[in-house]
This record gives C-alpha cells, structure tokens and sequence, in this order.
C-alpha cells in the first residue's frame, strides 16, 4: 500500500510508515494512492463482521501484511458488535457505542494499536493526541499497558463530560493526561506544532492517535459496510446515512466505503453551531469562527482536520460537494429531538441526536435512512438526564471509572510548556 501527503504529493510512504509518522511534511494528511474496488458487494455482505472486515482492510494494505496477520488484527480489535436498531419506518440507528469505552472510535483506537504494533521496530513510541471527548477513552484503553509505547492526550478542560474525563483520566501507568485551559481546536493546533519539530519528533518517536492516521480512518469503512449487511436488499438500494460531524474523520470513511463500492446514495453531515462546513458548502467560503461550547461536545470543532481528504477523494471520485447533504443543529434543537426520540421509543444522546435530526429533515421519499449513534447516552448522563427528566443508569465500565481519581494535569495553550512535558514523560 502506497499513501502519498494530499499537501505535498511527492512524499510517498508505506502503510506502515503512515502509521509510525501520523502526518506528512508541512502538517500533510496521507493519502491512499489507489483505492481497492470491490465489485460483487453483495458476496462480501454476505460475510461476517471479521471475515469482511479482514477483506477490506487487507485489500487496502496490501502485501505489506498477510492476509493471516490482518485477520487477527481485526479479531484483536473488533471484539464487539455494531448493530442495526429500527427507529421509524424510514430511519435506523448504527449503534457504535458497544465496545469498552462506549464510543465509536474503540473501532479506529483498538485497530492502530494493532497496526503499530504490526509494523513496530520496537523503538520507543510516544502517542500525542488531542480529543473532544471520546478519542481519548478509546486510544487510552487501546494502548493502556503497551510495552514501550507512552500515550499523552489533551483536552480541553471543562469543556468534555465529567463522565467522558473519567474514563480515560484515571488509568495512570503509561496513559498520561493534560487538561489544556482552552479549546478542542487549541489542544489540536498543539498537536501539529509537535508533528512540525522535528527534533522532538525525533527523540520522543512522536506519532499521533487522531482520526489524521490513516489506520484509524481505514477501521471506520467497515462499520459502513456491516450496517448495510443488516438491512434489507431494498433498504440499501436507496441508502442516505447521516453523520455527526466534529474532525470530520466519521464521514471520510464513510465517503471511502462508498468510493470502493458500498452502495449509498447520498451522505449527510450533521453539526452543531460550529458549523463551519454546512456553511462552506452553502457560500463556498471557509471562515472558521470560535468554537463554541455545547451539548455535543465531541463536535465541538471549528477546524476540522480530515475535511482536506474529503476534498482530495470528491476530486478524484468525480464528485461534488454539492452531492454532500449538509445540517446544522442548536443545542435548543438537540434537546427537543432527544425528547421526541425518546418518546418515540428510542433513548439517544446529543451527537446522534443531531444526525436524526438533519436526517428526518432531507430525507425523501422512497429512501431508507441510517444515522450514526456514536456513544452510549450514559456518556452524557448530566445532560441526557435533564433533557429527558430521566436517571439513565451507568453501565459497567463507566459505573467502575466515575468512583476512580483523576490523574491528569493542567496546562495553558503553550507549546513550550507542552513540548517539556513531553520530553519529561518519554525520558
């Protein structure tokens, strides 16, 4: 598998370098340089989760690794199911929230830790990542225990759910957390100005757990492809999925199951007031605004790191932005879907909320909707339990973190004072 840097095409790598380095030169996203086509999609629905998954992933990588050893990668990591849920007639919900941090990147976090595992020399690794709530939990249990393998992630403090900070803020060992006095985009611009020093990256074997490596994304095409294996041959047929949208990593895998065959209609990007994309698809202008805080606070995004591939594939698929669905949602709006959703029979949280909400609104008749759940309620306990005047009990790996002590520090949006954590931490 070749990948090439979307900023600078002339840096090409293999699959196991992109996942080692993370980005490319000037801050570079890599990039597949072929796409694998799947023709008889049908016969690979047909599959199992593993066996499917095993396919995809290994048509993508290649030679570089045996088909035995993605096959057990994907065992390693896929440990959990992703199942299909009616909602209305018209409407079901992929819930991606089954695995042990109750979120949809356990899928992306547990299939890197197998690759770098895969590909690693067995140098020292030092993980840098930031999240906005449920990237942290995910990279952290994946990579909690590692032999040579140090995980450092930053969030914004105060501004993830108490019950979010407790999952992966409580682990110790080598899983180490830094609450930045600031926002997600704040603690993400960090990230990149350690990927540009070149001397840090080369004495802590810098790499990062963001949806920007390319393993992470390559694990997220598959949950496409099991959803549609749970629906009917007509459902399929006239497919539109809805994505909550925050980095923007959900939805280029979800365009990538789609470029190697899977069969969808049509997507559609749902955010909340930090809209910055629903906006560049209406006028055609990119002004990032302040991130604003809100209900969803994974979404919680003003600069979008993996929105650069979606135009790289769109460009090279033929495809227009104008094909892309587009939604905003206020945390007013959020709070009245959670309540009709809830009344109607299904519980939700504010992300997929926001995903069922832009949904019911563009979808057509004749069409099957999907929209992603992308954490498990009780994630959102203080706020879900408001909206909906409910006690949504805690399930068994939250109900274990809420009682442990926090570990993490505190720092300022300053790199300098970053940069020399880092060095502490991999010494």
């Amino acid at each position: 598998m070749k990948l090439y840097n979307i900023k600078e095409n002339d840096e090409q790598v293999s699959f196991g370098q992109a996942v080692k380095q993370g980005l490319g030169r000037n801050q570079g996203l890599f990039f597949p340089s072929e796409l694998p086509k799947f023709d008889d999609v049908d016969a690979l629905l047909d599959k199992d989760f593993v066996s499917r998954s095993s396919d995809i992933l290994s048509a993508f990588i290649g030679d570089e690794l045996s088909p035995e050893t993605v096959r057990s990668m994907v065992e390693n990591a896929f440990q959990f199911p992703a199942p299909v849920e009616k909602v209305t007639d018209q409407i079901s919900a992929l819930e991606l929230f089954h695995g042990p941090t109750l979120a949809f990147k356990d899928f992306g976090g547990r299939f890197m830790a197998q690759s770098l595992a895969a590909v690693s020399d067995s140098g020292k690794v030092t993980i840098l990542t930031a999240t906005s709530g449920d990237t942290g939990a995910a990279v952290a249990h994946a990579f909690y225990g590692m032999e040579n393998i140090n995980v450092v992630i930053l969030y914004p403090k105060g501004k993830i759910s108490p019950l979010q900070e407790k999952l992966f803020c409580t682990l110790g060992g080598n899983i180490h957390t830094v609450a930045i006095n600031g926002t997600f985009d704040d603690c993400q611009a960090m990230v990149k100005n350690a990927f540009d020093d070149a001397e840090l990256r080369a004495a802590i074997g810098l790499n990062s757990a963001n949806s920007i490596n390319i393993s992470r994304l390559m694990a997220q095409i598959c949950y496409y492809f099991e959803a549609a294996s749970q629906l009917t041959k007509a459902q399929r047929e006239n497919l539109v999925v809805a994505v909550p949208s925050g980095n923007f990593g959900n939805l280029t895998a979800g365009l990538l199951a789609k470029a190697i065959g899977l069969p969808i209609k049509r997507f559609i990007a749902a955010t909340n007031v930090n809209d910055t994309v629903p906006r560049y698809l209406q006028t055609g202008e990119w002004t990032p605004e302040p991130t604003i805080p809100t209900l969803s606070n994974a979404m919680d995004v003003s600069q979008p790191n993996n929105w650069p591939r979606i135009e790289e594939l769109c460009q090279r698929q033929g495809w227009g932005l104008n094909e892309l669905g587009a939604g905003a949602v206020t945390d007013e709006q959020t709070a009245e879907t959670l309540k009709a959703m809830f009344d109607g029979g299904y519980l939700c949280e504010p992300h997929g909320a926001i995903a069922y909400r832009v949904l019911d609104e563009q979808l057509q008749d004749g069409e099957h909707g999907l929209f992603l759940c992308t954490a498990h309620p009780a994630k959102f306990k203080e706020s879900v339990d408001e909206i909906l005047g409910q006690d949504i009990p805690l399930p068994g790996p939250l109900a274990k973190h809420a009682a442990m002590e926090l570990l993490s520090v505190e720092q300022d949006a300053d790199f300098a004072q970053l940069r020399e954590y880092l060095m502490k931490v991999a010494g």
